[in-house]
């Protein structure tokens, strides 16, 4: 079964006159373990459907099915149960400033039942060692350069083992160097995992690991291919 089904979304910000549509009648599927590209300009509705399918925000038309959940129609709790199995990158990397990085990405290992505090502790450390921040376990947020916080907000959602790994411009903080290992990563869980990967991008160094490319504007996909 696909890991995420989108059918007709659309999706409005605003009312009366000042209503803006921002996703028209977008429609795909992925696979697991298929690593996806969504690239478009900006303002075209990338991140939106990306909150949309990790479930952060509320379908408002059409079908999202996501790991076997429809989430059109769903309410709270259920869109929480869902995000426990979605790992999320972010531009705005979202730590804890008054958390290690190491703590930081303990939270993601937290989601893995059964593991004693040690090995979600050694799991945060193998992620941090993966995205090459070893040497930096103990810092805090505030110590950290921005690609360094990237990275940290990287191994917390793969910490987390997610079954969907949704990222937006996960490179785009990364020289061109730990961007390549970044990704390779991402490709990586996917195989290895059988995650589907959605990631936002604007880098055209980073094509080449994608199964499959969807290019938007204007709220619309231009090559919705299932």
């Amino acid at each position: 079964m696909a890991a995420v089904i989108v059918e007709n979304l659309c999706h409005a910000f605003g009312q009366g006159e000042m209503r803006r549509q921002v996703l028209q009648n977008i429609s795909f599927s992925i696979e697991p373990g298929e690593v996806v590209l969504l690239t478009g300009p900006s303002g075209c509705g990338k991140t939106t459907l990306l909150t949309l399918i990790g479930a952060l925000r509320t379908v408002q038309g059409g079908r999202v099915n996501v790991l076997g959940q429809p989430l059109d129609g769903a309410g709270r709790r259920c869109r929480q149960q869902v995000r426990r199995q979605i790992g999320m990158i972010f531009q705005g990397h979202n730590l804890l400033r008054c958390l290690s990085a190491e703590q930081n990405v303990q939270m993601g290992a937290d989601l893995l039942p059964g593991l004693s505090y040690r090995a979600r502790r050694d799991e945060a450390r193998q992620w941090l060692r993966a995205v090459g921040l070893e040497d930096q376990m103990a810092k805090l947020p505030q110590d950290l350069s921005g690609g360094q916080k990237q990275r940290v907000a990287i191994a917390r959602a793969l910490a987390a083992h997610p079954r969907l790994l949704l990222a937006d411009e996960p490179t785009a903080a990364l020289d061109s160097r730990t961007g390549r290992e970044v990704v390779e990563l991402l490709q990586r869980l996917a195989r290895e995992q059988s995650c589907a990967v959605l990631m936002v991008t604007h880098d055209p160094r980073i094509v080449d690991v994608a199964d499959r490319l969807l290019q938007m504007e204007d709220g619309c996909l231009l090559n919705a291919v299932q």
